[in-house]
């Protein structure tokens, strides 16, 4: 098999440390990893494959000089609108895990499960977008029942992790846990977060809008829109919770044709990247901890509405540093090998 040069800018960060573990486990083809970041963490060292390799400056050169073939971003959004151009003018695909070019309409927008076809269109700017942690899960779950009983409507309620927001906001969790336990969290300040996290639900997460909904609760509407490829009606609620990795998700889905637990359960039994996890005689029903470190999105409690014979309820979990960031993006890169860079 062909190798590539990877670059993964943003490597010292909570998303870019995921990325070298999940290109290392799924034994990604790397001729070269050229990790980057910021100027401040340039000459720090990143173990890659039991090899220390020294982190580079990510600047506008460093793709020619280095001749990147694969750029995999996860700095922030801002560092993809400045540096993901060039990357792309010097030849490499980019695929970003911001929110910076998700509702580009030249930008493929992908789930590599649900909707591989559309990298095709990747060379329209040499850009693929990851989708939003809370999102990729979702989409994961419905695509078999959309398939096969056509979704109109979804409303869903996130319970999100704190590494949603970055290395540091679990760091914060863990002092105010600690804080508790030695009775000094009454004086702690809520960083990270419009309040303190530990032992409570914060139904905020990104900036309100004048519409009354948060900006994460948008990028959920929105981007379901996109990649499933239809104009269905989607509500989200948002809420950030005092776990440190995996995000939850009680969602509600209306169907056009009737549809019931049973024919659910079959259906993502089948489904690529579902784990069924629905015994409830046996409390055996998806977790933010069973489903840590794992790349499969985790469904269960799916049962029928009890008056509508056209919805169903449904949870779903899934590790946000890995299946809704890290792994997505290098399974987009594998798809990309397998239909375009591999030719």
């Amino acid at each position: 098999m062909r190798e590539f040069t990877v670059a993964v800018a943003g490597v010292t960060g909570a998303v870019g440390q995921e990325i070298l573990r999940v290109l290392t486990e799924r034994k990604f083809p790397v001729k070269r990893l050229i990790p980057l970041a910021s100027k401040r963490s340039a000459g720090k060292t990143v173990e890659f494959k039991g090899e220390e390799i020294e982190v580079l400056e990510l600047t506008h050169e460093v793709f020619a000089d280095e001749q990147i073939e694969i750029a995999l971003f996860s700095a922030g959004g801002s560092i993809s609108a400045e540096f993901a151009a060039s990357a792309a003018q010097a030849g490499a695909v980019v695929i970003d895990n911001t929110s910076h070019f998700r509702m580009d309409e030249a930008v493929p927008l992908v789930v590599p499960e649900v909707n591989p076809e559309d990298i095709a269109q990747w060379k329209s700017k040499g850009v693929i977008a990851n989708p939003n942690c809370s999102t990729i899960q979702m989409m994961i779950a419905l695509k078999p029942l959309d398939t096969l009983f056509n979704i109109q409507r979804i409303d869903v309620a996130t319970y999100q992790a704190t590494s949603g927001a970055g290395a540091s906001a679990m760091q914060v969790l863990l002092d105010q846990m600690r804080g508790i336990f030695d009775f000094s969290f009454e004086g702690m300040k809520p960083e990270n977060f419009p309040h303190k996290i530990a032992v409570n639900a914060l139904p905020h997460i990104d900036k309100f809008q004048e519409n009354g909904f948060t900006k994460e609760e948008l990028k959920m509407v929105n981007e379901s829109q996109k990649i499933f490829h239809k104009e269905m009606q989607v509500a989200a609620t948002c809420v950030r919770i005092p776990v440190l990795r995996g995000h939850s998700e009680a969602i509600t889905i209306r169907c056009e044709k009737p549809i019931t637990a049973e024919a659910a359960k079959e259906a993502l039994k089948k489904a690529e990247g579902v784990v069924l996890m629905d015994d409830n005689a046996n409390n055996h029903y998806p977790t933010p901890l069973a489903a840590t470190d794992s790349d499969d999105v985790f469904v269960g409690r799916i049962r029928n509405d009890l008056y509508d014979p056209h919805l169903l309820h449904l949870w779903v979990v899934a590790d946000n540093l890995r299946v809704g960031a890290a792994t997505n993006a290098v399974r987009i890169a594998e798809k990309w090998i397998a239909s375009e860079g591999g030719k």
